[in-house]
This record gives structure tokens, sequence and C-alpha cells, in this order.
């Protein structure tokens, strides 16, 4: 657990940037509340999902914040896994950019993993356990089940276990990572200031995607990966923070690093016919194959489940094989960005890639099985990106005047494994056009990642985020849809042929005139006061009056809200109807709405086929 001085700092810090993002609001126009805990502390304002709020510019304020903070974490990562890699390969101190292919190191290659699995398993036993694994599933199930709280170690010892890991030879990325580690933060900071269980949610995915957006300059990908894989859902006031805090972590890439592609490619012209249509089809066989690529490294896991041994020591054992692949081909060791690179520009023989991605495959494989930490989206382009390549190779031998140009079929391949690994389908796509800026082959990337997350959903219910949770009984919603009650106004579900009862009445007299209700409004002088329940009536005193039988204020809505609202004002205040009251006169009763009204109109809803 945190000492008491880290939580005071953090307090510290993250009131600062409240403060300044209390204070840029201010500029624009907005109107904040003078007590920035007052306004955090209130409750939501029943009122149309979409609409905004200070609140919401509050939050979004904090997100540009957590955006620039992840892109800092993002540079400290980076430059951590090089200067790992260069005191382990070259023994020289130094953060400069290397791969560690280049070392000199012949046999004794294999006893930097391994010295490096040691540290990871030594730090997840006596640090944290939720440093293992390559961060998004871990960052799922804390939103899915622990109200999206993560301790604040994990801030620390997720990039410092990652650079680790990475910068002895792991077979990772430095974005999964990274990406947990911006999650973790947005997360601490909605532990630290207060808000919402939802709050903290879009606080979460806000760092998330601004890590991703800091490692790749793909602020529309990372936002949509957010979506498709953290918010469980698509409203304003989620979606606007995530932008803002990818955009934010987008734009200083910018400025410290250009605005060019993390992945150069040589310009493409549009693809001819021929290229479009093999690319396609390349691109779903990688999405089949991607359902294949989760089974293995999950039955890896297995396989060292069943060890009998502490876990602690399965990322030393996994980076052995690491070390060992390593010999024989060096390019697998280590984040491999300049593979995918060369994959798509078509510098690679045939052999070559064929052997790197086999290579990589199984090394990335049993070292993600052995529990350590490290991302899996580098090595997963690598594998669709050679994949990919190689299919639009084979044809072109066959048909050698077909002009078909393998790199698209690298492009759309590597796109391709992405999305059929990780269902993140718009994200894929975006991130194919914003990592390399080649818009002439949108139609085959478009065209064949759509068919490979077709064959993924069809050949496997699970994917390699969710597979994990599924396995620990965390239910994840594979689709999201509206809610039927978001489209209806309570108006059009109410009954308005109800009785009110006048407060002055005696309850012997209303019981007399009783109709086939639950409850009755109680009114006086036509104005609504309360409501009280058959029961209640008949459990009562007849010589008493009505309105003493009240016990609460009424629970109301106007006819023009949307259902769902309606819904979520019962479950906050424990109530089993609303009570229907005219826009412009809120004491005036015009009908009733019971959860009854509500369940029917979502059955006739479910009633409907799907298909014609």
């Amino acid at each position: 657990m945190p000492s008491a001085d880290e939580d005071r700092s953090t307090r510290v810090i993250v009131r600062g940037l409240v403060g300044a993002a209390r204070t840029a609001v201010r500029r624009v126009g907005l109107l904040v509340a003078p007590s920035l805990d007052a306004t955090l502390g209130r409750e939501n304002v029943d009122v149309v999902p979409a609409t905004m709020d200070t609140r919401d510019a509050i939050i979004a304020g904090l997100a540009i914040a957590l955006g620039v903070a992840a892109f800092g974490i993002a540079e400290v990562l980076v430059r951590a896994i090089a200067l790992v890699t260069n005191i382990a390969f070259f023994q020289r101190v130094s953060t400069a950019s290397v791969s560690p292919a280049d070392n000199h190191l012949g046999y004794f290659v294999v006893l930097v993993p391994v010295a490096g699995g040691l540290i990871v398993g030594l730090m997840a036993r006596y640090g944290s356990r939720a440093i293992r694994g390559h961060g998004i599933p871990e960052a799922m199930e804390q939103i899915l089940t622990n109200d999206s709280k993560i301790p604040l170690r994990v801030t620390f010892l997720k990039p410092a276990s990652a650079a680790v890991a990475i910068g002895t030879g792991g077979p990772f990325g430095a974005e999964g990572p990274i990406i947990a580690t911006g999650g973790a933060l947005g997360s601490v900071i909605g532990q630290v200031v207060k808000v919402t269980a939802g709050e903290r949610k879009t606080l979460l995915a806000a760092g998330a995607a601004a890590g991703m957006a800091a490692i790749f300059g793909t602020p529309i990908a990372a936002v949509l990966i957010a979506i498709e894989l953290l918010l469980f859902e698509y409203r304003a006031r989620s979606v606007v923070p995530v932008a803002l805090a990818a955009a934010a972590a987008g734009g200083m890439r910018v400025i410290f690093h250009g605005g060019g592609p993390v992945f150069y490619m040589p310009e493409l012209v549009a693809p001819n016919p021929s290229t479009a249509i093999v690319a396609t089809f390349a691109g779903a066989l990688v999405g089949m194959t991607s359902t294949y690529v989760t089974r293995f490294v999950y039955a890896i896991e297995d396989r060292f489940e069943r060890l009998p041994i502490h876990w602690m020591w399965w990322p030393a054992i996994g980076a052995a094989a690491v070390g060992v692949i390593g010999i024989w081909q060096p390019r697998t060791l280590g984040v491999g960005y300049d593979n995918i690179e060369a994959a798509l520009s078509g510098s690679f023989t045939t052999g070559a890639i064929a052997a790197l991605c086999a290579a990589k495959f199984v090394s990335w494989a049993i070292a993600l099985g052995s529990g350590t930490s490290g991302g899996t989206l580098a090595p997963l382009l690598t594998f669709g990106a050679g994949m990919g390549w190689l299919l639009a190779d084979a044809v072109t031998h066959f048909f050698p005047h077909a002009g078909i140009d393998p790199r698209v079929g690298a492009l759309v391949g590597m796109t391709a494994m992405f999305a059929g690994a990780s269902r993140a389908l718009l994200a894929s796509i975006t991130f194919a056009l914003e990592s390399t800026q080649e818009i002439h082959a949108v139609v085959p990337i478009v065209a064949g990642v759509s068919l490979a997350y077709f064959a993924s959903c069809l050949m496997m219910r699970t994917t390699i985020m969710t597979e994990k949770l599924v396995r620990r009984g965390v239910r994840v919603a594979a689709e999201y849809e509206v809610s039927p009650l978001a489209h209806v106004t309570v108006g059009s579900l109410a009954s308005t042929s109800i009785r009110s009862l006048e407060a002055d009445a005696r309850v012997g007299d209303a019981i007399q005139s009783l109709a086939r209700h639950q409850a009755y409004p109680v009114v006086r002088e036509g104005r609504l006061i309360g409501v009280v329940t058959s029961r209640e009536l008949l459990a009562a005193d007849p010589g008493v009056e009505v309105e003493s039988l009240i016990a609460r204020p009424p629970v109301t809505a106007s006819a023009n809200e949307v259902a769902r609202v309606a819904v979520e004002r019962m479950a906050n205040e424990g109530v089993g109807r609303l009570v229907i009251v005219d826009e412009d006169d809120p004491h005036r009763v015009i009908g009733m709405l019971t959860r009854s009204d509500l369940v029917t109109a979502f059955a006739r809803h479910e009633a409907e086929p799907e298909h014609d």
C-alpha cells in the first residue's frame, strides 16, 4: 500500500492540476462553481444523457492535464527501455535508442532476458501482481469489477517492470505498459478527487488513450480503442474527455517529435484492382489466424499454470526461451518497431520475413504466457504485416504480371491481425491510416479488416483481451447497443387515466372510491404534495387524513424526459413509480409511470425480430 507521505504528495499534485483546469475553464467563459470540491461532490443532474454541464467541463480539464502527463510517462518509459537495453546488451549508460539485435554477446545473450525475468518476477511478487500481463485486460477488469480503482503503486511499478522486461530483450511493445500506466494514473486522480465511479472510468480511459496517442501519434485510433475496449459506452460526457486527453498527448508528440508517421512507408499509389483484391483476402486469412494466435498464447499460459513452482519464477523461465530464440533470430529481441517498418517498406526477403515472424511469434507467446510485463500490439502488428506480405508475395509468384504490391498486403495484414485479435474494428482501421499516413490504401484496409473482424467473431467468442477475464468469471460485453428506453419518452409510456386523492380526505372515504391502482397522487387545491399506496391506505386508521400517510416528497418526471432517465431516477430514489407532471407547472399531475410500464416497453422492443 502507498505510504501516507505518498498519498499527501499525490493529493498536492492532483489538486494543483485541478486548480489549473478550473482556471482554464473559467478563461473560456464557463461558469465554474467557487468550490471545486462542492462542484465535484454534488449528484449528477437528471438530464438527457448526451447533455454536458459544468461538472463535465472539470472532468475534461483534468483529462487534458492527464494527456500531457501521459506523454511525459511515455517519454520516460521509452528512455528507460533504451537505458536498460544499453546497460544490459552493450554495457554502457545511455538513453539513446538502440536495437538489442546489434549485440555481440554471443551465447551469453540468453542470460540477459533471464535476469530481466527474475527482476520482473520479484517486482510482481513483492510489489504488485497487477503488473503481470500486457495491461489492457487488467484495466478492463478494474473497470468491470472494482469501480475503475487501480492502486497508486501500479502507476510506478508497471512502467518500471516493463522497462526491465523489454529492455532486457522481451519481445514486447512499449505501448501496452504505457496504456496501462496512463490508465492507472487516471484512476488514481479519480480516487484522489471526489468523482463518481463513471467519471473515474472516463479518466482511466482518457489516460489509456493518451498513452497510446503518445507512443504512436494516433489520437483518433486511441479514442476509438478506448470506446471499443474500455468505456463500454458512447456518451458525450465520456467520449469528449477521452478525445481531449488523446489530442493533448498527440499534440505533445507533434511538438517534440514532429508530425510524421510512426511507421514510414515509401509513398504508395492507389492500389490496382489486383492488389486490392489480394490484400482484402489476405486480411480475411490473417483474421482467421488471429484466433489461433489467441488460443496458442492461452495454451502456453495454461502450461505455466501447471508448473510445480511459484509463479514468481515463470517470467525467468519464459525469458530463457526468449534468449535462446534470440541467438538464432536477434531481431526478435526488444520492441521491434523497426521490424514493422521494414515489412511495410518491403525491405525483407521472403525467407527473412518468414523466419522472423515465426521466431517472434513463438518467443512472444512463451514470454507473454509466462506472466511477465509487456505489450501485445507491436508483436501482433509484426505477425500480421509479415503474413500479409507473404500472402501477397505468394500470389505474385503464381501471377507475376498482376502487378501486386506486397506492401499493401503487409499493411492490411498488420491491421487485420490487430482487429481479429482485439475486435477493435474501427480503432484498427484508423490506426493503419494514422500510423502510416497512407490514405491511398483505405479501400483494401477497410475491406480486409472488416473480413478479419467477421472471421474472428465467427471462430472465437473471446479475444486476446477478454479471454483471461472470462476465465475469471468476469462478463465482458462484446457488443454495445443503445437501450430501447433511450428512444421513447416518459409521456408515451405513462398512464394518464389516474385518480388523485385530496390531502384532507379521510382514509375511510378514500378507500371507498379506490380504483385498481397501486399508488395515488395526493393533491391539495390541485397541487401535488405526495404519493400514497393502496397498501398504506388499507393499513391506516379510516379516520385520519390521507395527507398524514405521506412519508416523503413525491418523485416526479416530465412527459418529455427520456424513459431511460426515468429508470435511473427510480433506482436512485428507491421507488417503483414516478408521478408525471406538467413541464410548465411541476405541481400539476398529468399521469403516472410504473415499473410495469417500463418493462412492457422493453419487452415490446425485444419481441421485434432482429432480421426481416
